[in-house]
């Protein structure tokens, strides 16, 4: 028998490292695999097809370790999880004050579709629902539409860590039955919240949406924001770390759509769901958690993504305001990380 190479030694002990979290993660999905509430989105035609058997969790820690059980393999368009990351890549080429006077940063306490814009300043409310996310693909930079598309993409493979495609069926799904996108884009050009390149813009917006991830895909892509906005495995930064503060606070107050406040009270952390049953969650500084699971509540939020989230979030404390008393002085704890 050959001696085992470093390389073997070194996956024996990751394995062995991991060990708990996958007998953790097992449990939990064994636990939420029997729940059958929930229907599987219809409105788009290809996300009808989905099984509402498929299911999967994925951890990828901010030392670029991911575990995985289940479905965690099975690729799936993206959908509204992509929009806190586009608005990080506005944030990146346009700065908070100019996003700021296209898009606010307040729940909705609406669907995620919803047509209504702020009566006072006629910007969407976040850039988490429909119209705000539309609104910030808009500001995808990029002389032409191949220019925007090309950079879009390069921004998602910067999170995932290998190269995105877009899933040209649910494209195609997307923009036959996006009726209701149309009248949002056409209603915020009529306010001057987006430029006149409404059918451009819209089938960014499409494409955006239909890019293929997986769990481990997602579950990487929260762990960069974990990280400070740099990938934990490639290394690669996706966004500079000063602005992702500003995807986890949206993400925390407006993520999880009309969820948002319960969300924040039951399992307080920030995250996005999507149609396609997916929910992405960030721990900062530690890890990323991504489920997905195509039957959805009334909401849109996955049933068996917010039933693991927050078993995990109830088993490991993980909520932001859980209390972590470091006994220190006043002096130890209340000092300015920046003059």
């Amino acid at each position: 028998m050959s001696e085992p190479s470093d390389l073997d030694s070194l996956l024996n002990r990751m394995r062995s490292a991991t060990a708990p979290i996958r007998s953790t993660l097992q449990a939990i999905y064994d636990q939420f695999l029997p729940l059958r509430s929930g229907t599987v989105a219809n409105y788009i035609p290809e996300l009808a097809a989905a099984e509402p058997d498929w299911f999967g969790i994925a951890v990828a820690g901010v030392d670029g370790q991911v575990v995985e059980v289940g479905d965690s393999q099975h690729l799936f368009s993206i959908q509204s999880v992509s929009k806190p990351f586009v608005y990080g890549l506005a944030l990146e080429n346009h700065g908070r004050d100019h996003l700021l006077s296209k898009v606010n940063v307040e729940p909705s306490g609406e669907a995620f579709n919803s047509i209504m814009l702020d009566e006072a300043t006629n910007r969407p409310f976040n850039p988490l629902v429909n119209s705000g996310a539309i609104a910030t693909t808009d500001l995808v930079p990029g002389s032409n539409y191949t220019e925007r598309i090309k950079n879009l993409l390069a921004m998602f493979e910067n999170y995932v860590g290998h190269p995105v495609f877009v899933d040209n069926a649910t494209f195609i799904s997307e923009r036959t039955t996006g009726h209701r996108n149309r009248a949002i884009a056409h209603l915020m050009l009529n306010f001057g919240m987006i430029e006149d390149r409404v059918d451009e813009t819209l089938e960014l917006y499409f494409q955006q949406c239909s890019v293929l991830v997986n769990c481990r895909d997602l579950a990487v892509m929260a762990a960069t924001l974990a990280n400070g906005g740099v990938n934990p495995i490639t290394g690669a930064r996706a966004i500079s770390t000063e602005h992702v503060k500003d995807l986890l606070s949206i993400m925390y107050s407006c993520g999880m759509y009309d969820f948002a406040g319960e969300w924040g009270y039951l399992v307080g952390l920030p995250a996005k769901s999507g149609v396609s049953g997916a929910i992405l969650v960030v721990v900062p500084g530690k890890f990323g958690i991504a489920v997905f699971s195509p039957p959805l509540d009334e909401r849109g939020n996955s049933v068996r993504g917010v039933a693991v989230c927050r078993e995990l979030s109830h088993r490991f404390g993980l909520h932001a305001f859980e209390a972590h008393f470091s006994g220190g002085t006043l002096a130890d704890e209340f000092r300015p990380i920046r003059s």
